[in-house]
């Protein structure tokens, strides 16, 4: 589990509720249900208007990937490649079959498979980053709502103050509902621009590197079948791979 998002969210929150405490105001004067339903529905509305019913609802369910992140391990996959490449090496790439069998990743599968029947080096890279560039457009697609959501969401609270202001003039001689007007005016605008900046834009940001990450492990398989295939040495494809994994990487993947 990836902590730092909740921590992110955390201090933010604290952030700006202490402010809000420090300047003598108080925290139910920034909870208003009309403002909230008015910025979240029609943001979820633009963005579902933007976007086709499938990429909208996988973006959703990728949200999760902010707390329960894919894993990320380039090591591990240089480490199983290093293992490929011996086995090639002393007993010839039909040896891989088994390897190509008992892989449980559908991609790392097929690029066995295509080692073990022989595919041309080049010819396996091309098929192999097709798929990459597949996967990759397939996961960005999806974090762009969370993008488009961020955009959306401050112009949503503007109207949200507008539509606030307008209950404030059509009750300008009842001076008891003038308050609620005023602040669904103004609590609206915060949340559209918090929610644009504390959520949806953090969140299609984080999501933009996680996918990166996982291009990146796919792009070390590719390069590593492809040396494999053509016959160069484990030594020498560990060298090659290895300049895959920065400590900018590591860091980020915890490896």
């Amino acid at each position: 589990m990836d902590y730092s998002s909740l921590i992110g969210i955390a201090v933010a929150l604290a952030g700006i509720i202490g402010g809000q405490l420090l300047e003598g105001g108080y925290v139910g004067s920034l909870l208003q249900s009309a403002a909230l339903v008015i910025v979240l529905g029609g943001t979820a509305g633009a963005v579902i208007v933007q976007s086709p019913s499938r990429v909208f609802a996988r973006g959703v369910r990728m949200a999760k990937w902010i707390v329960l992140p894919p894993e990320f391990a380039p090591r591990d996959m240089i480490a199983a490649i290093l293992r490929w490449s011996h086995s090639a090496r002393k007993e010839g790439l039909l040896s891989l079959e088994q390897q190509a069998d008992l892989a449980t990743d559908p991609f790392a599968r097929k690029g066995l498979q295509m080692l073990v029947d022989g595919a041309d080096p080049e010819k396996l890279r091309e098929a192999m980053e097709v798929e990459v560039i597949s996967f990759e457009e397939y996961h960005r697609q999806a974090a762009r709502i969370w993008e488009a959501a961020g955009g959306y969401s401050p112009t949503i609270g503007i109207l949200g103050a507008v539509l606030g202001l307008i209950h404030v003039m059509e009750n300008l001689s009842d001076p008891a509902k003038l308050g609620s007007g005023i602040a669904v005016a103004f609590v609206a605008t915060i949340y559209g621009v918090g929610l644009a900046n504390l959520v949806f834009l953090p969140v299609a940001n984080k999501l933009k590197v996680l996918i990166a990450q996982q291009v990146l492990v796919r792009e070390i398989l590719v390069d590593g079948l492809v040396s494999i295939a053509s016959g160069e040495s484990p030594r020498m494809i560990e060298n090659r791979l290895l300049g895959y994994v920065t400590e900018q990487w590591s860091v980020a993947g915890h490896v």
